[in-house]
């Protein structure tokens, strides 16, 4: 039944502001789309795996790779447009249990921490999974401390860790997302809102040039550890 389905959905709008056309940038040698389609599919999680984009060149590469190609309009494709406004419409449009939006722009998400994530969510039956890095040191908010006390110093290990939230991967129940967006509200965060943990590297986001070269290197490391273990295997 469609209104069951676990869709995997993958924004990439052509244009971008401080790394021009990113969801094509090349990283070992494929581009960030690629890496992101290619990901959902291993997870072996998904009924579908969609790519949300004005883009023709992005089609092409989302139709090559196996995903389905979603056409969003062009008024959603500028960067005025909220990620509110164009999963809303996504979602009008595909009837599913939930939607996992994948940012192609977080390549260092792996594919086993993507499927930790799917069972996260249908295990605890959450409106809304976001993923996110947990930090265990000193943290300040306009000058004042949020998880420490200015009065004594105290262990890095006995901090209340905070959650940093990484957009690397997030998950919303379909019908609750579009009820709140009916009703006005921030559908990003309505409902029964729970947190997942992913590992440093995976909340690292490509947003410039030099981001870009970090996560080449990043990967280099990444791969060398996999095949490390493999060898051990």
């Amino acid at each position: 039944m469609s209104q069951d389905k676990m869709i995997a959905m993958i924004p990439a709008r052509l244009g971008s502001q401080r790394l021009k056309r990113k969801n094509l940038a090349l990283l070992n040698g494929q581009p960030l789309i690629a890496h992101a389609i290619r990901k959902c599919f291993a997870a072996q999680c998904f009924d579908e795996v969609w790519v949300n984009s004005e883009s023709d060149e992005i089609a092409e590469v989302a139709i090559k790779e196996g995903a389905k190609f979603h056409r969003r309009p062009a008024t959603l494709a500028d960067n005025v447009a909220t990620s509110e406004e164009f999963v809303e419409e996504f979602l009008l449009k595909h009837p599913c249990e939930a939607l996992f939006q994948v940012h192609s722009i977080a390549p260092l998400l792996t594919f086993e921490e993507l499927r930790g994530f799917t069972q996260e969510y249908k295990i605890k039956k959450y409106d809304v999974l976001l993923s996110c890095i947990r930090d265990q040191i000193e943290i300040a908010f306009q000058d004042q401390p949020v998880n420490f006390t200015f009065a004594e110093k105290s262990n890095s290990q006995d901090l209340i860790a905070v959650q940093r939230i990484t957009w690397s991967v997030s998950a919303w129940r379909r019908k609750t997302f579009l009820d709140a967006r009916k009703e006005g509200r921030t559908a990003t965060y309505f409902g029964r809102v729970g947190f997942f943990d992913v590992g440093q590297t995976s909340g690292h986001v490509i947003k410039t040039q030099q981001d870009l070269e970090i996560a080449e290197a990043l990967l280099a490391i990444q791969n060398k550890k996999t095949h490390c273990v493999e060898t051990v295997l």
